[in-house]
């Protein structure tokens, strides 16, 4: 097997569960690493048992086409299990199979194997495996890679010229066999969005009408980080003499979510965490496609760019994070994780007193005592704490891993 970049966050997810009667469901946006999560994983297995028998499925290979239902998947895996071994089985892209829990369930009542698959589309989980397999099953979401894997993966120092590299290039994994010239990571960057677009959205959710679909896409991309609603949404794309109805961008807004190509953020009452219905903000799963579908202008996009790269790190954390709503004051970003809490505002420069005072007084008037972070592209410190508040730069935010 080739020689694989180890995601050690998500190894270390999946091995508490391996050899239980549990199926493995890696999900997360198309080439996001999960077909090589599903190898490391392997890997994984054989140290631990050299004789163990991995049947793999990758329905992107064309030597697997002709599984197309949940009939063919069992009479395929039937076929290839060993008696009186030890059998794994590995599916990737699963959801491309008809009514491929039915197999799932008969092979885990049977336990004939180790159950691993992956899937790019969050519908997956909220009905095809939660209607017929709830409580079975376990989620291990992969994203994009974090900056300290971008850093890695591409063999580079931690240093500012990469720091601005990552936030432009995004994390897709592929790109260290690219190399990071920008304009030929930007080509593949456009055929990975083409290849979301039609396969995981306008294919899986039967959109029909995609030019809307790709204008919807350069509005978000346009607007990272913005508040709006759906009903806002549809009355801009009015005054550009596009006329969708409310109720279609908040279809497209589902697709685009459910194939994990944008999150989207609720706003909630800081002291009672009341979830508001109305007014939300959206990230990119990945800052490299958002570039390559938009004109691209780093010191112009800074700002959002700088919101959604400490989003996706929060993500990766395991924080449930939601926009905070102090009054009439807004908190960038409030994470959740097992009872405990943190705040965040993101700013790009603390230039003068006047922005000094706006982004750490936001945080200063909210009353409890979770840690609060001011994260700027700032490298020389104008001061280190403020009214019990850390301001701290964006690359050692980044690399911190322990909150």
């Amino acid at each position: 097997m080739e020689d694989l970049v180890r995601r050690e966050r998500y190894i270390d997810a999946v091995k508490p569960f391996i050899d239980k009667q549990l199926i493995k469901v890696i999900t997360g946006q198309r080439r996001v690493g999960k077909s090589q999560m599903l190898k490391l994983i392997i890997q994984e297995i054989q140290h631990r048992q050299a004789d163990a028998v991995i049947i793999f499925i990758d329905k992107e290979l064309e030597e697997f086409a002709h599984i197309t239902d949940h009939q063919q998947l069992h009479e395929y895996v039937k076929e290839h299990l060993v008696p009186d071994k030890k059998n794994y089985l590995f599916v990737d892209e699963i959801q491309e199979i008809d009514e491929f829990q039915r197999c799932l369930r008969s092979l885990l009542n049977q336990q004939l194997c180790d159950i691993y698959c992956t899937g790019s589309s969050a519908k997956m989980l909220s009905g095809e495996l939660a209607t017929q397999l709830a409580g079975r099953y376990i989620e291990i979401q992969i994203h994009t890679l974090s900056y300290k894997e971008f850093l890695t993966f591409n063999k580079l120092d931690e240093s500012m010229e990469n720091l601005e590299r990552y936030i432009t290039l995004g994390g897709l994994p592929y790109q260290h066999h690219i190399g990071l010239e920008r304009s030929l990571v930007f080509e593949y960057l456009k055929n990975v969005y083409a290849s979301i677009l039609l396969k995981d959205v306008v294919s899986r959710e039967g959109i029909r009408n995609v030019p809307l679909l790709e204008n919807l896409v350069m509005y978000l991309a346009d607007n990272v980080g913005s508040l709006f609603s759906a009903q806002n949404i549809s009355k801009y794309l009015k005054s550009q003499k596009i006329s969708i109805p409310t109720q279609t961008v908040i279809n497209y807004l589902h697709a685009l979510t459910n194939a994990y190509f944008i999150h989207r953020v609720p706003r909630a009452d800081v002291k009672g965490m009341k979830i508001f219905e109305i007014g939300e903000k959206y990230y990119f799963e990945d800052l490299g496609l958002r570039n390559s579908i938009r004109s691209f202008n780093f010191r112009g996009d800074i700002a959002k760019l700088m919101e959604n790269v400490v989003y996706l790190h929060l993500l990766r954390n395991g924080f449930e994070v939601f926009v905070g709503k102090q009054g009439d004051q807004e908190i960038d970003f409030m994470g959740e994780r097992k009872g405990e809490r943190l705040y965040i505002q993101v700013c790009y420069l603390l230039i003068d007193d006047k922005t000094i005072q706006r982004e750490f007084g936001n945080l200063s008037l909210i009353e409890d005592n979770y840690p609060k972070y001011v994260v700027s592209m700032d490298t020389i410190r104008p001061q280190n704490s403020f009214r019990g508040i850390h301001q701290i730069s964006l690359r050692e935010f980044l690399l911190m891993e322990n909150f």
